[in-house]
C-alpha cells in the first residue's frame, strides 16, 4: 500500500491560503487612498496679490518685549524680572489700553522662558501680542 496524496476531486482539505481575495481589497482601498488623498489637501484656490516690501507705519502704542539667550525679559529696554513682568505689564496697560505688545524672542532662547512671558502676558490683559522675527 503506498500513501496517496489527496486531490481536488475527492473533497480533501487544501492547506494553501486564498490571497486573491486579500489582493482585490488591498486594490480597491489602494484606488479609493489614490482618489480621495488629492481631495483632502486641497484649499481654496485663491489668486493673491502681489506688493512690494513695505516698512510698517510707526505706531505709538507699541511695546517691545525681549527674551534674550539667557532667559532674561526686558520691557522697552528695561531689564524686568520673570515674577515682576506681569504687574509691569499690567501698568502699562493701564496706561495705553490700545497697547499693542511685540515679542522678540533669542533664537537661542530657553523655550520655557518665552512661555513664562508669553502667560504673563496673557494673565495681564494685554490683547494685541505679535512675534517679530526675522526674514531669511
Amino acid at each position: 500500500m503506498s500513501m496517496q496524496m489527496p486531490n481536488e476531486d475527492e473533497g480533501g482539505e487544501l492547506s494553501e491560503i486564498n490571497v486573491t481575495p486579500l489582493v482585490d481589497v488591498m486594490l480597491v482601498l489602494l484606488i479609493v487612498f489614490i482618489v480621495t488623498a488629492p481631495l483632502l489637501t486641497q484649499a481654496v484656490k485663491v489668486k493673491l496679490p502681489k506688493t512690494e516690501q513695505t516698512e510698517p507705519a510707526p505706531d505709538k502704542h507699541i511695546a517691545i518685549l525681549s527674551v534674550t539667550a539667557g532667559g532674561e525679559a526686558h520691557l522697552d529696554d528695561k531689564t524686568v524680572a520673570l515674577d515682576a513682568l506681569e504687574n509691569e505689564l499690567k501698568a502699562l496697560q493701564a496706561r495705553d489700553p490700545e497697547i499693542s505688545v511685540q515679542l522678540q524672542a533669542d533664537r537661542a532662547a530657553i523655550f520655557e522662558s518665552v512661555a513664562k512671558v508669553m502667560a504673563s502676558a496673557q494673565r495681564s490683559g494685554i490683547g494685541k501680542l505679535s512675534f517679530v522675527t526675522q526674514a531669511q
